[in-house]
């Protein structure tokens, strides 16, 4: 029997089908069970997935307006041949699509609405029992972050210990007469291993509910497929387990528009997986996605090839963001440094720089054309830190990012490009948009005069941030040309911007 879960839906939401079917055998190997979308001469195929009790379903995140029809096909008589139509409507409010490039450096979202990212890191967040789950999301509503990098695997780490409530595959009791590996070499509970060649429904269920609960916020879901802190086996499979679990992971959580992949975290700290492996995943996930989401890789030491055509887009680990702009020339791809170290005190040198050097490090990657995450891991005495579980935030560098963010919302459409020439004497950063909006950021700098050549025959009004204490001071002048301009007040961590007049 087939169940068409929504008639209508609007453009980029989820229309979905589900279908008894039978749950004989191993459906999660032996079935298929496609469905093939269209609207006049478009046709997408998109695969579905076993959901368990008897269920198979299949998701589609539909990009334009108007009547769409589907049917399926399987290998099971029962699954194949449905048909059905639905109406798409026009998206509702804060509905703006997926995010993609553009401009080359830069992203902006399926409806041309541009999207300034202020990225957080909560990496265990959704394996933390509802309690907690539910305290991060609250205090999401009131944070300036508009994209949450998460795992999909529970992670094992400092600090994050626990086991999760859910788990990717099933469980198997030692001496089980469907484990097939070496017991002793492989990870996972004492006394039990994992079932690879099923999925636990269960647990895919809770990562899509905590998924949609980003996207009701407005935030995009940076899934992390694989990383190597792992005490179950997980980055340990086989290739072919690798790839089925890509193809059920994409198939079930590609229709949400807010989803970007990440190959890893810290890929280069996995020598189980070789150089090919990350080619054949991101081609993997390629394939398999019909709506081509944003993929990228994050490092801890070495760099992937950001220039392979598989990678969307830079996800960096450095504490250096001067190479912003190096980073943005050597691979022509938006570089989004989504771990400069973390705001914090705890003992690791990576988890303990200040809320001002946090603060600074956004501002000189944004100066460069590039984007910055946050994270935050101050001690907790029950281990309750946010770059690891999520609950509260304890640094006071929050606020200071909803400024930026709003600064660069306010700013260019297309987002900030370097800028030379502009500034005299000193070595400021500067970016903009050429003959309409010039950024100089002081850093740990502290002018009182900034010297600057303007276009002669262009007026620009300035304003004076104050990027600490979240302030704008309009300055009284229009300039133009070769121009001294005095600084009200002379300390750091301030900003000049000049917008053009009409």
């Amino acid at each position: 029997m087939s169940v068409k879960e929504n008639n209508e839906v609007e453009q980029w939401g989820i229309f979905e089908v589900a279908i008894e079917g039978s749950a004989a055998g191993n459906p999660f190997l032996d079935n298929t069970f496609t469905a093939t979308f269209s609207q006049q001469h478009r046709a997408i195929e998109v695969a579905g997935f076993y959901d368990g009790e008897g269920i198979y379903r299949v998701r589609f995140m539909p990009d334009t307006t108007g009547r769409w029809s589907y049917r399926t096909d399987s290998n099971l008589a029962e699954l194949s041949g449905q048909e059905g139509t639905f109406e798409v409507k026009p998206a509702g409010r804060g509905n703006h699509g997926p995010v993609r490039v553009a401009n080359t450096y830069h992203f902006a979202y399926a409806d041309g609405t541009s999207y300034k990212q202020i990225g957080t890191t909560c990496y265990a967040w959704a394996h933390q029992g509802d309690a907690l789950e539910e305290q991060t999301l609250a205090t999401l509503k009131t944070a300036p972050f508009n994209k949450m990098r998460m795992c999909v695997f529970p992670k094992h780490y400092a600090f994050n210990e626990n086991e999760p409530e859910y788990y990717p595959f099933p469980l198997l009791a030692k001496g089980s007469s469907k484990w097939t590996g070496n017991w002793d070499t492989v990870k996972g509970i004492e006394g039990w291993r994992f079932d690879f060649d099923h999925f636990d429904p269960a647990f895919f269920r809770h990562l899509e509910q905590r998924v949609g609960d980003l996207l009701a916020l407005g935030i995009e879901a940076d899934l992390i497929l694989f990383h190597p802190y792992d005490r179950w086996g997980f980055s340990t499979m086989s290739a072919e387990q690798d790839d089925r679990y890509l193809r059920y992971i994409v198939a079930r959580l590609s229709a949400y528009r807010n989803v970007w992949w990440s190959m890893a975290n810290e890929y280069d700290l996995m020598p189980q997986k070789s150089l090919a492996d990350w080619d054949r995943f991101f081609r993997v996930v390629l394939e398999s996605d019909p709506y081509q989401h944003l993929r990228s890789i994050h490092n801890c030491r070495g760099f992937y090839d950001h220039s392979k055509p598989w990678v969307t887009h830079q996800s960096i680990q450095h504490s250096d963001l001067a190479l912003t702009t190096k980073w943005r020339e050597d691979y022509k791809k938006p570089v989004v440094v989504d771990e400069c170290c973390y705001e914090g005190d705890i003992w690791q040198f990576w988890g303990n720089i200040t809320p001002q050097e946090m603060v600074l490090r956004f501002w000189e990657g944004t100066a460069r054309g590039g984007y910055v995450g946050h994270g935050d891991t101050f001690y907790d005495p029950n281990d309750v830190i946010w770059w690891a579980k999520g609950g509260v935030l304890k640094g006071v560098s929050a606020p200071r990012l909803a400024f930026l963010r709003k600064v660069l919302e306010d700013g260019p459409v297309e987002g900030l490009e370097p800028q030379t020439g502009i500034v005299r004497g000193m070595r400021p950063i500067v970016v903009g948009k050429a003959h309409d909006y010039y950024m100089v950021y002081f850093g740990n700098h502290q002018p009182a005069v900034m010297q600057l050549n303007l276009p002669s025959d262009e007026k620009y009004r300035a304003e004076v941030l104050d990027t600490w204490e979240m302030t704008v001071t309009r300055l009284d002048e229009d300039y133009s040309g070769a121009v001294k301009i005095a600084i009200p007040v002379v300390k750091p961590y301030q900003a000049l911007v000049l917008r053009r007049l009409a």
